[in-house]
């Protein structure tokens, strides 16, 4: 008992004079890192303990609106990124349904209704024409969803419908790919402010969309042009994305 009370002593004397020796930005860097591992651990631990189904009445009937009208549907919601720094930032993106294809609308500190109008207005410049061709717009019941916001998208001709109150499944493309970019993207990394998670977010949606293999869509990514044809005798290559947190594999044309 005596050397095993001894040898803990040693221990944690030593762990001390090697805190001593460290630098201060040293120190800073693990704090942030820590501080980063215990938010995401504490994320997922409250998405398994509080998030509960949709209601069972409305689950079939939804499912069913979902699959006959998924070629002319649009999915958005907010999710939010902390950076190092302890500021929060919140993200506006928006799903089409039919092809999974992501579109990141805007990130910022300030969330409020002008804005996200504004970003609704520049999506509509982006689809151009093929706006037309999306009939419905599911969101959330966030307030920062306004009544300017729904305006937007009802001059094209598309219906909002908002999803039921404590029901995440109602929304459940848009949840599932909140859920995706920060297993494999945000939760991998300590983002430093806006422009940082700009350029993150800008290449993560690249990889998603264009390589990103999707089991609903048989394993095609989104943007995947099924008259390009790669023989199968081609040498494969490999793109690090994010500085190597991904890595694509691809046949050369």
């Amino acid at each position: 008992m005596p050397a095993r009370l001894l040898y803990l002593v040693m221990v944690r004397l030593f762990g001390w004079l090697v805190l001593l020796g460290r630098s201060q930005a040293s120190k800073d860097a693990e704090i942030m890192i820590l501080r980063h591992e215990v938010m995401v651990l504490r994320r997922r631990i409250l998405r398994a303990r509080r998030y509960r189904p949709a209601p069972r009445g409305l689950d079939t009937p939804w499912r069913a609106f979902l699959r006959v009208q998924a070629q002319g549907l649009l999915a958005c919601d907010f999710f939010t990124v902390d950076t190092v720094f302890l500021q929060r930032l919140y993200v506006l993106f928006v799903v089409e349904i039919a092809t999974r294809r992501v579109h990141i609308l805007g990130v910022t500190r300030h969330p409020d209704g002008e804005w996200t109008a504004q970003q609704a207005r520049n999506l509509l410049m982006d689809f151009g024409d093929r706006i037309g061709s999306f009939r419905f717009l599911i969101r959330d019941r966030d307030t920062k969803f306004t009544g300017a916001f729904d305006a937007v998208f009802a001059s094209a001709g598309a219906r909002i419908v908002k999803s039921p109150p404590q029901a995440p499944r109602a929304n459940c493309y848009a949840e599932r790919w909140v859920r995706t970019v920060r297993t494999e993207c945000t939760d991998r990394m300590l983002i430093y402010g806006e422009a940082h998670l700009r350029a993150v977010l800008r290449a993560y949606t690249g990889h998603y969309n264009g390589h990103r293999p999707h089991q609903s869509r048989q394993q095609r990514p989104p943007d995947d042009d099924q008259m390009v044809i790669v023989p199968l005798n081609a040498p494969v290559q490999r793109r690090k994305v994010l500085g190597g947190v991904i890595n694509e594999y691809h046949r050369a044309a």
